[in-house]
């Protein structure tokens, strides 16, 4: 996988809250419209955006599924914190086809990385909106770095 070892993801703090409260299921799944990254990985990173701004956790992939919205609800809406069909289906807005994210073992920081330390470590100007790929190196220094736990 070579630089492909983690994706970081970018989450809005709404969904990274959800995320963070206890679960019914041991795997969760986050909801993305279209054809989301990432495609294979190791790890998902979680990059709160703003006005958090932070690397704020991690948790092992599991896959990524795309296609019919309707197919994938009925297969993997019990692992989304959408929680609802209403509200899965208000949150795609008609849209017909999805990406759905599943991951497991979610670790919150207890020191999340801010925005301007985590562009230093990679040597960014800015981060990608829709998400970036990390190697296993600099996966596990913002693993060190934030000092999750489970």
């Amino acid at each position: 996988m070579g630089g492909k070892y983690a994706f970081v993801m970018m989450v809005q703090s709404k969904w990274w809250n959800e995320f963070r409260l206890p679960q019914r299921n041991p795997v969760q799944s986050y909801v993305q419209t279209g054809m989301a990254p990432p495609k294979e990985a190791s790890l998902i990173l979680f990059y709160v955006t703003k006005p958090v701004g932070e690397v704020a956790g991690y948790a092992e992939f599991i896959e990524r599924k795309t296609g019919d919205a309707e197919k994938l609800w009925n297969e993997y809406g019990s692992e989304s914190v959408l929680y609802s069909k209403a509200k899965y289906d208000e949150y795609l807005g008609g849209k017909k086809n999805v990406s759905i994210i599943r991951f497991k073992g979610l670790h919150v920081a207890s020191k999340p990385i801010p925005l301007s330390n985590v562009l230093l470590l990679l040597g960014m100007k800015r981060l990608s909106r829709k998400g970036f790929y990390v190697d296993k190196e600099t996966a596990d220094r913002l693993i060190e770095l934030m000092e999750c736990r489970a």
